[in-house]
This record gives structure tokens, sequence and C-alpha cells, in this order.
């Protein structure tokens, strides 16, 4: 058999994305490591060597130090979620918390990570050859109401709200719950308008499709979905349709694609729904189940059903697959990436399992026929001129006072 030459252009992926890594800071919208740090290690985490070997935990991190340098991270946003179930205060208090890990994590380790608030802090970060660490609060909920939560959370370096997160909220609707407001209401109009004001980014991962049209209407600034994918490749209501796609890109904004089994693969969305039924058919207290009192029991028929029903295979190639679809339908200019990892446990596609994995993605695209310059966009070209709009249209509306500092009365109520 004679071996055919493949072009010298065609086989040197490896150079080319870490040419572009060089000269583009590589930033992903949503990486919840910081909290699993502390809801997993606790106090123990501010002694824990963040640097390498967090693999090889019992239940893996899918984030280090070292894992984040081999996969030439540039820049992250940090995500400060807290749980929607909880009372307002104490979402405020949580996201204090998470916001305060975040820029522990940068004091601790100042060979590797910068605070960054602005695109040209991320630029000169990333030629420093640290990593540029920017905060994202993922949940309006988190702001419990008050405009002056939203503004404290600016001044210790918020860089985007996420509208909702699984509940609607007293002023907006969520993808993942019952709508009550037809989108957003006044209330949520005015905290587009202060997000815009202060220069934050507004993030309609999370949100139902009423909220992204509205907030895509209100904006003065370009949106962001820090974590989300092309619903015409997986119809889940946390992915974006393409007549919103449309919208983003007149809007100017960009679709940070999200990495989680569940958002991006059809199959596995449903093989989800059926495993999370049949385990409430097996066991489901306090009304009864199957092996109601009989967790081994459940556990055993479970594992069974597992055994005869095996999870669908989720793969790089698929998101790549929605990476492909958004820039067809929004255009090359509107679309990025958002893992979401350590924040959906291993249900994570095959060949993205953590960190180190960005340069295998980019090299799929340019094996489709991305250019250089299309594989700098997605990695953060992108980002960085909807941060730096989001500047800008703050700078115009330097002269706005600020609006009032909460919601009253009725208006207050989910």
């Amino acid at each position: 058999m004679i071996a055919v030459a493949q072009p010298v252009y065609a086989q040197n992926y490896e150079a080319r994305v870490a040419g572009v890594l060089k000269a583009t800071p590589l930033i992903d919208g949503h990486n919840d490591w910081p909290e699993a740090l502390r809801e997993r290690e606790g106090e123990k985490l501010w002694a824990l060597d963040l640097r390498k070997g967090l693999a090889a935990k019992p239940v893996p991190y899918n984030t280090d130090i070292e894992r984040l340098r081999r996969g030439m991270v540039g820049g992250q946003f940090w995500s400060v979620y807290v749980s929607a179930d909880l009372p307002g205060l104490e979402q405020i208090k949580q996201t204090l918390e998470q916001i305060d890990v975040v820029h522990g994590l940068v004091e601790r380790y100042p060979n590797d990570f910068a605070l960054a608030r602005t695109a040209e802090d991320v630029r000169r970060i990333h030629a420093s050859g640290k990593i540029a660490s920017l905060i994202g609060v993922e949940g309006g909920g988190q702001i419990d109401g008050s405009l002056s939560v939203l503004r404290t959370y600016h001044d210790l370096g918020a860089g985007y709200l996420t509208l909702t997160h699984s509940r609607t909220i007293s002023w907006a609707d969520s993808a993942t719950d019952n709508p009550k407001h037809d989108g957003l209401t006044p209330f949520g109009e005015t905290v587009v308008h202060e997000l815009n004001r202060l220069g934050m980014l507004v993030d309609l991962s999370h949100v139902s499709e009423a909220t992204m049209k509205d907030a895509l209407r209100v904006s003065r600034a370009p949106v962001i979905y820090s974590h989300s994918n092309a619903r015409a490749v997986n119809d889940h209501p946390r992915n974006v349709s393409d007549e919103v796609l449309k919208l983003v890109a007149a809007n100017g904004g960009v679709v940070m694609v999200n990495y989680a089994n569940s958002y991006v693969s059809e199959a596995y969305r449903r093989w989800s729904s059926d495993a999370a039924a049949e385990r409430t058919r097996l066991n489901a207290p306090p009304f009864g189940g199957l092996y109601i009192g009989q967790p081994e029991r459940a556990a055993a028929a479970f594992a069974e059903w597992q055994r005869k029903h095996p999870a669908p295979k989720v793969t790089l190639s698929q998101v790549a697959d929605h990476i492909e679809h958004i820039a067809r339908v929004a255009g090359i200019d509107h679309v990025g990436l958002g893992s979401d990892f350590d924040g959906v446990g291993n249900a994570l596609p095959s060949g993205l399992e953590d960190v180190t994995t960005y340069p295998a993605l980019f090299a799929e695209l340019m094996r489709r026929g991305w250019s250089d310059a299309d594989v700098a966009k997605l990695a953060g070209e992108n980002v960085l001129r909807v941060m730096a709009t989001a500047e800008k249209v703050a700078a115009s509306m330097a002269g706005e006072p600020p609006l009032s500092g909460e919601m009253t009365g009725a208006a207050a109520q989910p």
C-alpha cells in the first residue's frame, strides 16, 4: 500500500491551535470549580493544593491549575452559583462566600491568576502569562430583588449576572420552571438597564425564551449566554432557538456553547428523563414506589435498568455540531465556549472530560475547515468584543444616577 501524504497545513493542527491561543486568550464563559471546591472541601479548600492532583480525588474535579495550563486557558469566568431554592438572604450570604473563594484563588496563586474586569485586563493578563479570572453570578435570585446588592457584586468584581437559574423568580421566568411573567417584569427590565449602566454582561443562560426576547429588546449592550447550546440540535429549553439566535446576532451578543451531555445530545436528554422516571418508579418517598423503604433493592433494580438501558454516548464531535449550527445561523462572530466544567459531574462528552481538552475541540473544527481566524473568534475574540462594547455602553450611561435599590410590596413576591 502506498501512503498518501497529507497536506502539511492539515496535519499541523496542534501547532495551529497553539499559535491561535498565544495571540488570543481562550476564554471559557462558565466553570463551577469554586463552588465545587467550597461545597466538597469546606474550610479545607484553603489548605488544599489546587495546582495539581485533583483528577485523582475520589470524586474527580475537571479543573486544577496544571490542567488549566495544559488546556491553554487564558481567561475564565468563574461561576459563583448558589442554589435557587435557598431563601434570598441565604443566597446573598453564599454568593459573597463564593466571590471570596475566587478572590482567594487569585491571592493564593498570584503567578497563575489575576482578577480581570475589562477586555483590556484580559488581554494584558494573558500577555503576562497568567489566567485572567472573571466572576459570573449565576442567578437573578442571588440579588434578592435588590439593585443595591447587584451593585455590591459589581464592586466585588462580578462581570455578569445570569437573570435566572433553575427557578422562576419574582421578576423573570426560568427555562426550567413554570412561567409566571411572560418573560421579564418591569423590575426585570430595570435590572437589565442597571446591568448595562454598570457594564456587567446580561447572561441569558437558564432563562425562558420569553425572558430572552424581553432582555434582547431592552438591553443596550450585547448579551451573552454563558453556557447554552442550539435548540435546533437538541430541543432542551435551556438551549437557544434559531429565531432567538438571529436576535442575538442583531444584538451583537455571543452564545457560549455548553458541554453538559443533556444540553448536547437529544438522545442523552431523553435517556436522562427516562432514568429519572425509573428512579421515581422504584423508590419515591413519601408517596411510595415499587421498593419504597427498601433502598438496597431500589438501587439494585436501578442498576439492572441501567445495564439494560445504557446511556447514549455523547462526543466532542456533537459539541462541534452545536458550535457550527450557531455559527451558521447567527454568524461566526456570535459563538464562544462555556463548558460548565465542575458543574455537571462526569456527564461530559467523550473527548471533553476536563480543562485540558479545549485544543482537541479547536482541532476538530480545523479539520472541518475552520480557519485560524475563525477559531480565534470562537476562543475569545467574540466575547472580548462583547465585553468592550458593554464597557462603551456603560461609559455612555455614566451620567445616569443609580436606580431605586429594591423591589417592594407585592412585586417582590415570586
